[in-house]
């Protein structure tokens, strides 16, 4: 078991350190470092396969066989969907390049690549950290005959999977939508989802990775796979996620966008505050009826 874990692992980095050197050679010659996201999100797919085909299926239980497949299936449509939908968004802009990398392009001058290739890698590394749920699902050979050979943690991550590419999706096209309409340039996108959360994209992104790191926890040491939901927590509430988006948006739209900080949940899909209140004073008034305007 732990030969194999050290055999994907080794494979995993070998890929990833080529992938995000091929990546980083096209992204300087087009001079569009955005590559990288796309890169970074197709990415899985060939990880996931790895793990599939490579593992060694020596007395491996078919039940065994089945979990991995779905996880593999699982990685492989989310990664496509998201690979896809990056790769649409970085064309369509191309050559002006995203707004983060541009300021980073300005913050180190002429070091860019240099600083540039070390960033590709760092974003290969944390690709096999975060699939550490993938590979752990592969250490589990002898499978279950509950819920259809998932088990129940199979099931449950399966769900929240579902609802996270689900809530990601709509979020996505719901923004894409606001995008296209001349008539939203510079307006705050405050439609579907995004009327709940000010960033329900990255939301239903963190439930996807909770569903993988749930779906392993029926494998041997399948609590480590907590790891990658929670490194991605980290990264979007903290790092280059939330906190990079609300300072573009601040400087982009204003006082229009710090009444959507003041009214909207940042990340959990909940009521705003203006709904909040009303629902409060319904709750408040005789009979649960709205009290009547003074």
């Amino acid at each position: 078991m732990l030969t194999n874990a050290l055999i994907l692992l080794a494979l995993a980095l070998v890929f990833v350190v080529v992938e995000m050197t091929l990546a980083w050679l096209v992204a300087r010659k087009l001079r569009n470092n955005g590559i990288v996201d796309v890169v970074w999100s197709f990415g899985f797919g060939p990880l996931a396969l790895i793990a599939l085909f490579l593992t060694p299926r020596l007395a491996v239980s078919s039940h065994a066989q089945i979990r991995w497949e779905i996880i593999t299936a699982l990685v492989l449509m989310w990664s496509l969907r998201l690979g896809s939908h990056l790769l649409v968004r970085v064309s369509k802009h191309h050559p002006h390049e995203d707004v983060r990398y541009a300021k980073l392009r300005v913050e180190w001058g002429k070091a860019t690549d240099k600083k540039m290739f070390w960033f590709f890698q760092l974003q290969g590394a944390l690709q096999v950290v975060l699939s550490l749920p993938i590979f752990l699902v592969h250490l589990d050979t002898s499978g279950t005959l509950e819920f259809f050979g998932l088990g129940l943690t199979g099931v449950l991550g399966v769900a929240l999977w579902t609802t996270g590419l689900l809530g990601e999706s709509l979020a996505d096209r719901q923004l894409t939508r606001f995008r296209a309409a001349p008539a939203n340039k510079g307006k705050v996108c405050q439609t579907g989802l995004w009327n709940y959360s000010r960033h329900p994209n990255y939301f239903f992104e963190w439930l996807v990775w909770v569903g993988y790191a749930v779906f392993a926890l029926g494998s041997p040491w399948g609590w480590l796979g907590l790891i990658a939901p929670a490194l991605m927590l980290h990264f979007l509430l903290n790092v280059t996620g939330i906190p990079m988006t609300e300072e573009l948006s601040l400087k982009s739209k204003g006082d229009a966008y710090r009444e959507y900080q003041r009214t909207t949940s940042a990340f959990v899909p909940w009521f705003t505050q203006k709904e909040s209140e009303v629902r409060s004073q319904k709750s408040e008034a005789p009979d649960g009826r709205t009290s009547p305007p003074s």
